[in-house]
């Protein structure tokens, strides 16, 4: 036996999900219709292997000879063809040495050519019902073999086919024992009953399909088709019967039993449930049965030779008629029947039909009839073609098999790397339409959703779609320049709505930009209403900024300029609301590549206005003044004054960073995942948000680097000054600035300032507590420092110095308390405090102490810095620390190498906030002054689009008329 194997190249990927070869449950009914009448044979799929055969000196069988197949009743019209076809079919059923008298074929000598003829139709029905008798060990030698190629699907790692030898009789059961044998599942058909069973849980299927397009060797097989062959079915026989049409190719493959029934019934199920592929595939079945044996026991023309001479027994020639009857005519006879009923119920439909007399007519011109009545599905959505482009060709009804629907061009395996060609629903053969074009998804509930794909042609309802958007029953639906659809949805009930909605544009189907008013002329409106409808939008509150491509470079310039030069009296985040507007629209109205772009040119436009500001500010200062002009001290009030713009640009990039975020969210989700463009998209994307990212950092670095010089001057006063001045009370907790005493007003100032400054910027919760905690951190550091480094020169470190820097620091803290800011100030400030702490314990209590419980009370006080305050400590003339206060040899290395100042390198890093934006794009405008910009930069892209116009077109602003 011959064997042959060959390594597995890969399984055919329908979309991103590798599916079994043979499964087609979902093919397109297109693909169903270019089968015609005839299956692909087995020798057009291509293989890079050859099988390894075991006789390789014995020669192939020859190739089966070419059957023709033709209609019943078309042998008589073929004249003296139908001799010769009726003598091959003839050979095929009957072996050598089947007649009673002689060995010769029909017509041959010795035996006249009817007997050789009607003992062969004799088996037609055996073979018919499946169940014909095993010939004579003689007729099976004769008959040459083939070798069948039977497919594993799955079963063997490693292997795809095993060759089997066949013959004409040769079942398909047999076939299945003898390829499980091969497999190693199975013993030889006769064996014990575990064999049988195994046998029996498998069956032989009849695969159709096609070879990748342009695949030599090893090219992946796509199949299309897949049918159970019976147990008693010839497979070598069907193989030769039925031949491939070009591009398409069929081979047999060894299944589970209740596997590939289940195949079989979805396949026939999906195709009965949307009337898309019934008609292909089981007339073909019919038409093989009547093709196999229909035309060859037609009689025959005149002059063909073949007929029964004159005198022949009557009785078995009857006998034999109504046989054939019996398998071929009853069954066509009732088909032809019902095919007229059909065609008179069709002729019935036509005008003029009451008066016209139904007759015979050509079987051709009744099957155009039958076509063209199409009854649409009622539990599937669909779409009806309302023009195409090959009318001989293009369908009238796409049914939905899938929840969601792709419609593309389909083609090749892309050439990258060998990667399938996108999964496509439904082919559409025309020039503009891309491989993956358009995706409709329509779930158990309305309403459905149709996106199309990058750069593909689409329109809704007459207007050119850019985005997804909802798909209602009655919508048209154009692919390219050629299709159109009209959406249909049964399961919703009724046939779609009372007024179809492309008859007047729906508000979300207009043009973008302030102009759709006057240029639209699908909405049935007249030009004084569409007038007031512009003039509406132009004065209306709705949070909606229409504009065109071309206008959005000037739109954004003109929202930032007003934006960095503080014109009018806008809100703290008008900014950010105007720009997130723009952003809005681009996710919603403009083209799916629009978005990222826009981003784009939007933080250039923020990061460069920011420098430029940051550059003004610097060269205000004092210290960039011209040599000689004597420096100003910076004031709270001054400071406050000079970083209010970079706090506003801080508090609308932080709100416009985080609604970015958002859209391009939505827009990952909602893109589609194939769409090659997809990453460079988010890229873009990411590079945008980086600059704003970048912006964000740069206004509070400059912030809290303003904010901290104008401190330096005044905290050291918190180390100096007395707070128990003759006359005066301490204020209590949540006392008003002026109450404070005089050397804490200063630096209270400065806190005071930046907190009115970021409440009035409506700074970021999270970054306003950030901005503190720098400003506490400089100034615990700055202090601690201070406290360090007078300690060292001179008496500093003593009990009365030390209740007075408690005092103020007390004062200090207490007044952030009363500001909301006490638990950030108590946790920046812990270090300041425990050294203050320290120096306020008294001297009898301290000299008792020793150094380990020292360092247990002041945890974090370093031993560097707990040391020096120990070492320095004002004990009296004469006095040096007790031994006690010595660290211990352990501690020894990290006392003399260590530092006793703080690094303002140290500081808390900035994060970002996180959530959901603050900005408000729903309900009407409410803010005066908002509105009014909002008013203003509509009116400029009106203008912009006059100015496009020729003179004698343009038309001045309207104006609403009041109510």
């Amino acid at each position: 036996m011959l064997s042959g194997e060959r390594k597995e190249s890969g399984s055919p990927r329908f979309g991103k999900l590798h599916l079994p070869v043979g499964l087609w449950i979902n093919s397109p009914r297109k693909q169903l219709a270019k089968l015609g009448r005839r299956w692909p044979s087995a020798a057009s799929v291509k293989s890079s292997s050859s099988d390894t055969g075991s006789r390789s000196s014995e020669p192939l069988p020859p190739p089966p000879p070419h059957v023709e197949l033709r209609r019943v009743g078309a042998v008589k019209a073929a004249g003296g063809a139908s001799g010769s076809r009726a003598k091959r079919i003839s050979q095929l059923f009957r072996g050598s040495g089947t007649g009673t008298t002689g060995s010769g074929g029909a017509g041959g000598p010795g035996t006249p050519g009817s007997a050789q003829r009607w003992a062969s139709e004799k088996k037609l029905p055996e073979l018919a019902a499946g169940v014909a008798p095993e010939p004579p060990l003689a007729a099976r030698a004769t008959a040459p073999p083939g070798v069948l190629k039977i497919f594993g699907a799955g079963l063997a790692s490693g292997a795809n086919y095993k060759s089997v030898l066949a013959t004409a009789r040769s079942t398909a059961r047999e076939l299945v024992a003898e390829a499980l044998e091969r497999y190693g599942l199975a013993g030889s058909p006769g064996g014990g009953p575990s064999e049988s069973s195994c046998v029996d849980a498998f069956a032989l299927c009849d695969a159709l399909g096609r070879p990748a397009a342009g695949a030599v060797g090893n090219g992946e097989w796509r199949a299309e088709h897949l049918r159970v062959l019976g147990d008693s079915e010839r497979p070598l026989l069907v193989q030769e019967l039925w031949r491939a049409r070009p591009g398409w190719a069929r081979r047999f493959e060894l299944r589970g039993r209740e596997e590939a029934r289940r195949l079989e019934q979805e396949a026939f199920g999906a195709a009965d449930s949307d009337g898309t592929g019934a008609a292909s595939w089981r007339p073909q079945k019919n038409r093989s049965r009547a093709a196999s044996g229909g035309a060859a026991l037609a009689s025959p023309g005149p002059g063909s030779g073949s007929g029964p001479p004159a005198g022949s027994g009557g009785k078995e020639r009857s006998e034999n008629l109504s046989l054939r009857r019996s398998v071929s005519e009853l069954s066509l006879q009732g088909r032809r029947r019902r095919q007229q009923e059909r065609r008179q119920q069709a002729l019935s439909m036509a005008p003029g039909a009451a008066d016209a007399q139904i007759g015979p007519a050509d079987p051709g011109d009744f099957d155009q009839l039958t076509q063209c009545l199409i009854q649409a599905p009622s539990n599937r959505p669909y779409f009806l073609l309302l023009q195409g482009y090959q009318d001989a060709q293009d369908f009238v009804v796409y049914v939905m098999t899938r929840e969601q629907h792709v419609f593309g061009r389909g083609g090749n395996s892309s050439a990258r790397g060998g990667s399938p060609a996108p999964y496509v629903d439904t082919f559409l053969n025309a020039p503009d339409i891309l491989p993956r074009h358009c995706t409709v998804r329509a779930g158990p509930e309305p309403p459905a959703m149709v996106r199309p794909s990058r750069g593909a042609p689409v329109t809704h309802n007459g207007c050119l779609l850019l985005r997804e958007a909802e798909l209602h029953p009655g919508d048209l639906l154009g692919l390219g320049e050629h299709f159109l659809f009209m959406y249909k949805d049964p399961r919703n009930g009724g046939s779609g709505p009372a007024r179809l909605p492309w008859l007047p544009a729906r508000p979300g189907a207009t043009p973008p930009g302030p102009g759709w008013a006057f240029s639209c002329r699908l909405c049935g409106r007249g030009l004084q209403e569409r007038g007031e409808a512009l003039a509406a939008y132009l004065d209306g509150r709705e949070p909606v900024l229409r504009f065109r491509p071309r206008e959005e470079e000037a739109l954004l310039g003109e929202i930032v300029r007003a934006a960095a030069a503080g014109a009018g009296d806008l809100p703290p985040l008008g900014p950010a609301t105007l720009l997130a507007l723009c952003v809005q629209h681009s996710a919603r109205e403009l083209e799916l590549g629009h978005l990222p772009r826009l981003l784009g040119r939007l933080a250039r436009l923020i990061k460069e206005a920011v420098w430029e500001k940051i550059k003004e500010i610097g060269d205000r200062q004092p210290e960039n003044h011209p040599e000689g002009v004597p420096e100003v001290t910076l004031t709270p009030e001054a400071v406050s004054v000079e970083l209010r713009p970079l706090m506003l640009w801080m508090a609308n990039t932080t709100e416009l960073l985080s609604f970015v975020q958002e859209k391009v969210l939505e827009m990952e989700k909602e893109a589609d995942q194939e769409d090659p463009q997809l990453c460079n998209d988010l890229e873009l994307c990411d590079e945008a948000m980086a600059l704003l990212d970048e912006v964000i950092m740069c206004t509070f670095q400059q912030s809290v680097y303003y904010l901290t010089k104008t401190l330096y001057s005044t905290l050291p006063a918190l180390l100096d000054s007395n707070p128990f001045t003759a006359g005066a009370e301490l204020p209590g907790p949540g006392a008003e600035l002026g109450a404070m005493p005089p050397g804490l007003r200063p630096t209270l100032g400065v806190f005071q300032a930046a907190l009115e400054l970021t409440s009035q910027c409506e700074l970021h919760p999270d970054l306003v507590s950030q901005t503190f905690g720098y400003l506490f951190f400089f100034s615990n550091a700055s202090l601690l420092n201070s406290l360090m480094e007078r300690g060292q020169g001179r008496p500093f470190y003593q009990w009365s110095r030390a209740v007075q820097i408690r005092t103020n620091l007390d004062l200090v803290l207490d007044w952030l308390q009363g500001a909301g800011l006490g638990d950030i100030a108590t946790e920046f400030f812990r270090k300041l405090s425990m050294a203050v702490n320290l120096l306020c314990v008294p001297r009898t209590s301290l000299l008792k102490a020793s150094w380990s419980s020292l360092r247990t009370d002041h945890p974090t006080l370093t031993p560097a810095q707990l040391h020096h305050l120990l070492s320095h400590y004002q004990l009296g003339p004469g006095r040096g620390p007790p031994p006690a206060w010595d660290p211990p040899p352990a501690e020894r290395d990290a006392v003399d190498t260590g530092d006793i100042f703080e690094s303002f390198s140290s500081h808390p890093p900035l994060i970002l906030p996180l959530g959901s934006s603050r900005l408000c794009l729903t309900g009407p405008v409410t803010d005066d002054a908002l509105h009014r910009e909002l008013r203003r930069l509509r009116r400029l892209l009106w203008d912009l689009e006059q100015q496009e116009l020729p003179a004698n077109h343009r038309h001045g602003p309207p104006v609403a008329t009041p109510p």
